[in-house]
């Protein structure tokens, strides 16, 4: 798969790849300066107000559980690995 950089240097990222990593209009790609090779990934932003909303819901299926231990929960799950 390849893109083409055009003179003011941006690039369309091939539709497969928008749908396989869920990338939408006006959403961040961090760059890792550290790797061999050009690597980007999205930056997901973190909504606290919709985090508390989750974790509100969650406490009706999980009494027994604090926030705390839902959070390690969440903090666990890599949605890549499934």
């Amino acid at each position: 798969m390849q893109a083409t950089l055009s003179s003011k240097y941006q690039i369309t990222i091939p539709a497969q790849l928008r749908r396989k990593f869920r990338l939408k209009p006006g959403m961040k790609l961090v760059f890792d300066e550290q790797a061999p090779d050009l690597r980007a990934q999205p930056q997901y932003d973190f909504d606290v107000e919709a985090m508390r909303g989750v974790l509100g819901a969650a406490k009706a299926f999980m009494p027994d559980k604090s926030a705390e231990a839902v959070l390690t929960m969440v903090r666990g799950y890599d949605r890549r690995k499934q």
